[in-house]
């Protein structure tokens, strides 16, 4: 199976832009960030902009003193209809990359449950997904030989 593979046809092409998110197979570390989480990082960090700028933002703040050294704040944002358009026009792109990220260390996208967990499960996709290096060779996921890593050798003259 290619990198880019399209179910239906049966066939494979070339990507274009409306092919970012069915991705197949695996995808290694820095495809990942530079392709996939920085562009979805930067697209949600934009579309909250754009609610704040535009007034659109679903948020509230108060503050309060109340005599001697006592003091209140409270804040709370929920984004706006920018946000949420954005959110899910990025849950498909987001979790097939996660998925294609984990297939690149062996593991299966069900994996991507560990995110249920409170507190130590986005850490544990956080380092897997993003930081753990793909395994070398062949998996079961990709029939694709990857190189082994090359180590540092030694000049000679």
């Amino acid at each position: 199976m290619s990198e880019y593979s399209y179910p239906g046809r049966g066939g494979t092409r070339t990507p274009d832009a409306g092919s970012w998110y069915v991705r197949r197979g695996r995808i290694d570390r820095r495809t990942y960030w530079l392709h996939y989480a920085l562009p979805l990082w930067a697209a949600s960090v934009a579309a909250v902009w754009a609610d704040i700028a535009l007034g659109t933002a679903w948020y509230s703040g108060s503050y309060g003193y109340d005599g001697y050294y006592s003091y209140s704040a409270e804040a709370s944002f929920s984004g706006g209809p920018i946000t949420l358009l954005v959110s899910l026009l990025l849950f498909a792109p987001s979790i097939s990359a996660a998925v294609t990220r984990l297939h690149d260390t062996g593991r299966s996208g069900w994996f991507l449950l560990w995110g249920l967990v409170p507190i130590a499960g986005p850490i544990v996709l956080f380092v897997v997904v993003g930081c753990l290096a793909g395994d070398p060779g062949r998996n079961q996921y990709d029939g694709a030989v990857r190189p082994a890593r090359r180590e540092p050798q030694l000049a000679t003259w």
